[in-house]
This record gives structure tokens, sequence and C-alpha cells, in this order.
């Protein structure tokens, strides 16, 4: 390694559910420094989902539906002798949260033709219930990951 490891800040929790996960995903769907909106458009997911399904606590719901979206294995580009491997590697938890919680996002904001919160409910909720683009994206991933297994002593 040619650099020192990058210290790991401290996230405060968000205001309203005193979660770290919650203020990352706020931090991830920031835009343009709008911290303000950002925490506007979580919170009413949240609500939405807590109107959705009356029993369970919306915050439940995120983290298993984060749970189901999380990757276990990534794929990194190596080159050897020319070709260029595509190398299962497997990933830390706090990588594994990143990937899951940019992935829900990303998935929310391609769907067209609702607010961002709506959207942000939905995909929230079909990976809660193991549906959806963010968790079919997770199963490919592992599917990589399985096909090239035979590469995977050119990790380093």
């Amino acid at each position: 390694m040619r650099r020192r490891k990058a210290e790991i800040r401290q996230l405060t929790p968000d205001v309203k559910y005193n979660s770290e996960l919650v203020a990352r995903l706020i931090n991830i769907i920031l835009t343009k420094g709008k911290k303000s909106k950002a925490q506007g458009i979580v919170y009413t997911a949240m609500d939405i989902i807590a109107k959705k399904e009356k029993g369970r606590e919306p915050l439940e719901i995120f983290m298993q539906a984060l749970d189901n979206v999380k990757p276990l294995i990534e794929l990194k580009s190596r080159r050897v002798g020319g070709a260029n491997y595509q190398i299962p590697v497997e990933l830390d938890r706090t990588r594994q949260v990143g990937i899951g919680l940019r992935w829900i996002v990303t998935f929310a904001r391609g769907r067209k033709g609702k607010p961002m919160a709506e959207a942000l409910a939905a995909e929230l909720f079909d990976a809660y219930n193991n549906t959806g683009a963010a968790v079919k994206k997770r199963d490919e991933t592992h599917k990589m990951a399985q096909a090239n297994k035979a590469f995977a002593h050119y990790r380093w």
C-alpha cells in the first residue's frame, strides 16, 4: 500500500431516528449541499413506509431492506499478463452498507414520474420484500462473482 489509510470519521446520528445509517442515507441523497432537503426526502419516505406498514417501525423496515440489498462480494478488475480479470473480493461491513445504500438511492432516482421521497419509499419497500432493482443488482453481482471464482487466486 502506497499511502496511509484514511481515518474513519465518526458520523453524527440523524435527529429524528438517532441512527447513523439514516444519517448515511441522508448524506448519499444529498446533492448541491442541500442537507435539509435531503433530510426532508428521507423523513417523508420513512413516513410513507410507516403509513403502509402500520404494525412495524419504519427504521426496522429500512434496516431489513438494507440487509437484503448489501452485497457480500464485489468484483475488482485486475490486469494480469495482458488480460483483465474480474476478481471476486469479500467486502467488510462498512463497504457493504455503503454500496447497498448507494444502490438503493440510484435505483430510487431511476424511478421517473414520482417525487424522490415516494420513489425512495417504493425502493425501500421493494428491497424489504426481496424484490426490486437493488436486490436484482446484488444477485447479479453475486452470480458474476460465482462465475469468476476461478480467478480468485489473483487476489492480492
